[in-house]
């Protein structure tokens, strides 16, 4: 009896086929970061509008990217890089690189972002030794991108100015 391969092939590369796309999901099918955020137990809010892409791996390491660099103000100025990475557990992210805090005219590096368990109303942001509690609310929203911010001088007078990266600025003098 002779016994022809070639069907037999064809069917299994159909197999094969089914099988590699069935594995990956469908699109839309993944939260949003925004959604993603409140099942580790943190608000929403803590990052802009501009998320383009972001991947989270089974250990919790994470990377997000933006569309471009931006300002959000909150009780401090926070500039975001581009990618921001970290360790994401519930109720914190530890490891953090991207995020920077303006206080007065110097920029600091955020390290850790962590709630309360059992949730309150604060949320702690780790700059170097330093642990800063903010109100949480200001966080549950997810805040506009802006690339310009605000500044005034006395009551007289505003203008609109761009600031430079954290790390172009130590040549210049910002007003706020």
């Amino acid at each position: 009896m002779e016994f022809d391969s070639k069907p037999h092939l064809g069917l299994l590369l159909l197999s094969l086929y089914a099988l590699s796309v069935a594995a990956i999901p469908a699109a839309g099918n993944d939260p949003t970061v925004y959604e993603l955020l409140p099942k580790f137990g943190l608000p929403s809010g803590l990052l802009p509008d501009n998320v383009k892409s972001y991947s989270l791996s089974e250990d919790g390491s994470f990377v997000v990217q933006l569309e471009k660099p931006c300002y959000v103000q909150f009780d401090y100025l926070v500039y975001y890089e581009k990618k921001i990475t970290g360790k994401l557990k519930y109720g914190s992210i530890k490891k953090l690189k991207g995020i920077q805090v303006k206080r007065l005219l110097f920029w600091f590096d955020v390290d850790e972002i962590t709630v309360d368990l059992p949730p309150s109303d604060s949320i702690y942001f780790q700059v170097g030794f330093i642990n800063k509690r903010l109100d949480v609310s200001q966080f549950q929203t997810v805040h506009s991108c802006r690339d310009k911010v605000s500044a005034s001088c006395g009551q007289a007078w505003k203008r609109v100015l761009e600031l430079p990266t954290p790390r172009d600025e130590v040549h210049g003098l910002i007003i706020e």
